[in-house]
């Protein structure tokens, strides 16, 4: 049976680009998105640059239920996922006390439930074939929890924490799990307020080619997490020495806008 890699959030960013790097290795693909419009125009031009079988299913998993609709038709359609890239996600940022509580909760159903779900149903397939590769995006954020970030922040932790216990659980199975965990990545995630922050002024965010190589790389041939650059990697690890509360300090102060 022909295999596909499956990609949510394969519009833009790091699932666009990352799509993109492997249709050129000659990968079969299945791509997600809300835009099915932006998917069809995808389709057609990695199907014909590069000579492999594109399909795409257009998918709001932000509403739940339309992961199981995913996954259903991707077996309606006798398509047989060996990879599954679990990239469709967003965030904010803001006051907790003055953001969006709907936008948040959306956030939460597509960062973490459509994540489970269908982390939940493609496992069960590939545990059956004992064969097949799953990769969550996680977050920088995961390892830092940034103030005014702080439902993305938490969304990111639960990823993190859920692929790697789910790693351990299948190990020997022949499913592999792993977590991409990039930083600042310069993509439309980056709002304008963002950019105006301490951050965002001081530090140049990771090109999205560089993110999604490494994700190709960690998809196909890795294990465990990857923290995208050293510098993100150095930061995770200082999070770990310097105390909680100056830690918070200095996490404040960079996502602030104040100078």
């Amino acid at each position: 049976m022909v295999q596909y890699i499956l990609i949510t959030g394969a519009s833009s960013g790091i699932g666009y680009e990352m799509a993109q790097q492997l249709a050129a290795l000659k990968y079969n693909l299945i791509l997600s998105a809300r835009s099915e419009d932006r998917l069809a125009a995808i389709q057609q031009e990695l199907s014909s640059k590069y000579g492999i079988d594109v399909q795409y299913i257009a998918k709001d998993l932000s509403k739940t239920g339309q992961a199981f609709e995913l996954y259903d038709a991707i077996k309606s359609a006798n398509l047989q996922v060996s990879h599954l890239v679990n990239n469709a996600g967003f965030g904010n940022y803001g006051s907790f006390t003055d953001t969006s509580l709907e936008e948040e909760l959306n956030m939460i159903d597509l960062n973490i439930r459509s994540l489970v779900i269908l982390t939940k149903l493609f496992a069960k397939d590939m545990a059956a074939r004992k064969s097949g590769r799953i990769m969550n995006v996680s977050s920088l954020l995961a390892f830092l929890p940034f103030p005014y970030q702080s439902v993305y922040s938490a969304t990111k932790s639960f990823v993190l924490a859920f692929s790697e216990t789910l790693a351990a659980e299948l190990e020997g199975s022949g499913v592999v799990v792993t977590t991409l965990a990039p930083g600042t990545t310069e993509t439309a995630f980056i709002s304008s307020d963002m950019r105006e922050t301490n951050l965002l002024k001081s530090n140049k965010p990771t090109p999205v080619k560089t993110v999604a190589a490494a994700g190709v790389k960690l998809l196909l041939h890795g294990k465990g997490k990857k923290i995208v650059g050293f510098q993100n990697r150095f930061n995770a690890i200082l999070a770990k020495i310097v105390p909680s509360a100056a830690m918070m300090k200095i996490k404040k102060n960079l996502a602030s806008q104040k100078k």
